[in-house]
């Protein structure tokens, strides 16, 4: 049976299964083993368990969970109303208002975790909360951050750059200044919607809170010091050299909790309460991607990212056409892998058509990372999807639906990047031509 058969037969019974209402990571996992007895000649017994052991005994992965910690302290203590009241005064003559934090917020935090998911968790945490209680449009709000949490993969540090730059043999440091002002363009495009959203739908904006004396905005800018500074340890230790990703997470746990203990908000309970909501979110994401991770396995031993990729490749297309084709194949694979997995099992088959094609490999590496951005808000294998659904409790449709004005954004900044190639060259080629 020819592998491109099979990507509708398993997407159909994936949204069957998520239909009957089991959890997502056991429907992938049904998903995984349909696969595996119908298209795949490789024994479950071998390939399941050692799937899944090595996506959850990661080590990069013990970052997430610290994160997730990390954001249920400030979350759980005055810390996320501080960041609330500092950043008010300074954005109630935005259209929006308020819902900015969820950019500005994963913008932030993208540049700390490296991670969509631990972004989107953390974020979250303290943002969601707080915007319903201040009557802010939910369905806006829920897109804005499962959205913005997806810069996680783009601003740097990225841990989808790295697996990109090792596939494609690029130089890292390139792909990591690539990022950067793709990352602010994301950032202005996804508050710019929420600009023109505001303006447009008046009615459903809370009443505007007071605007207060440039006095007293300072004032109050005060309470955002020590988030700030926290957050400034945490980049500053990764970028300095000083700690990897994991140890900058516990040392962000660890001031986080020093803070809200100095503050005063640090008690006995709020610590449980805290350390048991870490451990229920980050439990949840690490079953999802144990599942995702045993589907993709199954993916590439029935062949269907290379049978896709192939395919591509024989139908002789130009660069703007082989790069509108890649877009609707990295989308499909969206729909079943998570990004990581979908770079390693194409890249050696797609590299070879990207430099026939004469398209700059450090531009391509930020265009796939923009891809798998979109894969990780569209259903039904959608990450940051499911991370706001745990948050939220909706379910998995209304959760996309919300999302779906997003979805659009991030096409608009991967045509805004293909017509204007220099908003990702520039910077590389600027600072490397300076040494």
């Amino acid at each position: 049976m020819d592998p491109l058969l099979y990507s509708p037969i398993l997407a159909l019974a994936l949204l069957l299964l998520l239909a009957s209402g089991l959890w997502v990571a056991v429907s992938l996992i049904g998903v995984a083993l349909l696969g595996m007895l119908l298209f795949a000649d490789a024994p479950i017994e071998l390939v399941m368990p050692s799937s899944i052991w090595g996506a959850v005994s990661s080590w990069t992965l013990t970052a997430l969970p610290l994160f997730v910690w990390m954001g249920e302290i400030l979350f759980r203590t005055k810390l996320a109303d501080d960041l609330f009241n500092g950043l008010a005064p300074w954005t109630t003559r935005l259209p929006g208002r308020l819902m900015h934090v969820n950019v500005i917020g994963c913008g932030i935090f993208a540049a700390v975790s490296g991670s969509s998911a631990a972004t989107a968790a953390t974020v979250g945490q303290m943002s969601l909360p707080e915007l319903r209680r201040r009557g802010y449009h939910e369905a806006t709000s829920i897109g804005s951050l499962a959205a913005s949490g997806t810069l996680g993969l783009l601003i740097p540090p990225s841990i989808i750059m790295i697996v990109y730059g090792v596939s494609a043999n690029v130089s890292i440091a390139r792909l990591f200044l690539a990022g950067v002002l793709p990352g602010l363009l994301m950032m202005a495009l996804f508050m710019g919607y929420i600009m023109i959203w505001a303006l447009l739908n008046r009615d459903k904006m809370p009443p505007p809170e007071p605007d207060l004396p440039m006095r007293e905005r300072l004032k109050r800018l005060r309470l955002l010091l020590p988030t700030v500074l926290l957050i400034m340890a945490v980049i500053g230790s990764i970028y300095t050299g000083i700690a990897t990703a994991t140890e900058a997470a516990t040392l962000g746990v660890v001031g986080s909790l020093l803070v809200a203990l100095f503050s005063g908000s640090l008690s006995w309970e709020n610590f449980k309460e805290s350390l048991y909501g870490a451990t229920r979110t980050s439990c949840m994401i690490g079953f999802i991607i144990a599942a995702a991770a045993f589907l993709s396995v199954v993916m590439g031993y029935a062949g269907i990212p290379r049978a896709l990729a192939s395919w591509i490749g024989t139908l002789g297309l130009s660069p703007y056409g082989l790069i509108f084709s890649l877009t609707i194949l990295f989308l499909i694979l969206g729909c079943f892998l998570d990004g990581i997995s979908m770079v390693v099992l194409t890249t050696a088959v797609i590299m070879p058509m990207v430099e026939a094609a004469g398209i700059d490999l450090i531009w391509f590496g930020i265009f796939i990372v923009l891809v798998v951005e979109i894969a990780q808000i569209t259903p039904p294998v959608g990450f940051n999807l499911f991370v706001v659904q745990g948050l939220t409790g909706y379910d998995i449709l209304r959760v996309a639906r919300a999302v779906l004005p997003f979805f659009f954004v991030l096409c608009l900044g991967i045509l805004l990047i293909t017509i204007f190639p220099g908003i990702v060259t520039w910077l590389p080629r600027t600072m490397f031509s300076a040494t």
